[in-house]
């Protein structure tokens, strides 16, 4: 693990492999070791011939913890993104992420058309444009004595699982509520690159890949059958169809 200052705030990251780079943004309350090694994607790229960059988002994993919420809106967190390659001195690089990390990616792409070369949105359908949301109920859940103190079903299933990531859950509370910045319809239509737009079947959260896909001018959409939120990000055939989406992009 290695670390770097994005304007002031540090952020843990790891670089693996060589070939052709490929940055994974992980999403919100996961980091770099349960999104992107744990689940064997570090593996499966590095195997393919690709270097693959991974890091632990601002108020995530080994990243500092921040206590004010105006330090958590997409915009600067892609930032981070950006600052990280610049410090790597890479000028070209697909970009993967998944959830909250897909949003990231939108924006780092919006601002940055010639650095990101492709895109492949994982967990984040129609809902990147529609809103996943009120985020109150999971901020409530995050800042809740215990458990048995989260009475709704999405609340709880955050919380179970910034606990299993050992996460800030102040932080991560801060995180959920800042302000969400609107990705537009007319924003997603200019996107020059090509896109992937990867989400389970039964995940509640993304919303329709196709949908979404269908606004991208290079846009594709993949559904996994049987998959959630939770369980479509180590799916096989995920993994299979980046793959041929890496080889075959331009």
């Amino acid at each position: 693990m290695q670390r770097f200052l994005s304007d002031g705030v540090e952020i843990a990251y790891e670089v693996a492999g060589e070939g052709e780079p490929i940055l994974l943004i992980h999403g919100f309350a996961s980091n770099m070791a349960v999104n992107w090694k744990g689940t064997n994607w570090v593996k499966t790229l590095t195997d393919a011939g690709r270097q693959v960059i991974i890091y632990d988002n601002r108020g995530h994993g080994r990243s500092q913890k921040l206590y004010d919420i105006m330090s958590y809106s997409g915009k600067l967190m892609a930032e981070d993104a950006r600052r990280l390659l610049q410090h790597l001195e890479i000028s070209s690089v697909d970009v993967m992420g998944y959830s909250m990390g897909a949003r990231i990616t939108a924006f780092l792409a919006f601002g940055n058309p010639s650095l990101v070369r492709s895109v492949i949105f994982g967990g984040l359908g129609e809902n990147m444009i529609l809103g996943t949301g009120d985020p109150e109920p999971i901020a409530e859940a995050l800042e809740a004595p215990t458990l048995d103190d989260v009475t709704t079903k999405r609340g709880r299933m955050f919380r179970i699982f910034a606990g299993r990531t050992g996460s800030d859950l102040r932080a991560l509370a801060l995180c959920m509520r800042a302000p969400r910045p609107k990705v537009s319809v007319q924003m997603i239509k200019l996107l020059p690159m090509p896109v992937l737009v990867v989400a389970g079947e039964k995940d509640t959260v993304s919303g329709s890949a196709e949908a979404l896909a269908a606004l991208i001018p290079n846009g594709e959409a993949l559904t996994l059958p049987g998959k959630d939120h939770m369980n479509a990000v180590g799916d096989r055939r995920y993994k299979a169809e980046v793959l041929r989406f890496l080889q075959e992009r331009p």
